[in-house]
């Protein structure tokens, strides 16, 4: 079963700082990640950069259309309005089929305001509390949706075709 888990800092660079612990954390196989990203928002900016953490996805990775679309629902579609909003329902319909519903894209929203981040990471066998006791000082807020197998295989097969 994999897991789509979302470390949320307080800061604009937690996130930047916590992909360094997570590499070590797949080295030291505590984790398994098929991909990840990060979102930093500085205070500053009326919308977060976000960048897909390539040095760690293996082939069960998403890819890019997977985290566009999230993070397009995420960040710029609330700006955009309904119409536009309108269009991409079909979309984020096809992630509620595999578990990323509008309760959580909600949830994510409304945590990861200006001057914040999050580190984004689809993964197998991690073990929770060892990730966030390395991630220190930072204390990040763990937000989190277990994908099951079925639902795992349906969004592989949305974004990747396998």
């Amino acid at each position: 079963m994999a897991t789509l888990t979302v470390w949320k800092f307080d800061t604009p660079e937690g996130a930047d700082e916590a992909e360094g612990v997570l590499e070590r954390l797949v080295k030291e196989q505590l984790i398994k990640v098929h991909d990840a990203a990060i979102v930093s928002w500085p205070p500053t900016r009326k919308a977060p950069k976000t960048r897909q953490l390539n040095s760690m996805t293996g082939p069960l990775a998403l890819g890019g259309a997977f985290w566009g679309l999230l993070f397009g629902l995420l960040f710029f579609v609330p700006l955009l309005g309904m119409a536009v909003g309108a269009g991409v329902g079909a979309l984020s319909g096809s992630l509620a089929d595999v578990g990323i519903d509008d309760e959580f894209i909600g949830s994510l929203r409304s945590r990861i305001q200006p001057g914040t981040s999050a580190l984004f990471v689809m993964s197998t066998d991690a073990v929770i509390d060892k990730v966030r006791d390395q991630f220190g000082a930072t204390h990040p807020e763990l937000i989190h949706s277990s994908l099951s197998n079925e639902e795992e295989e349906r969004l592989r097969e949305l974004f990747t075709g396998q």
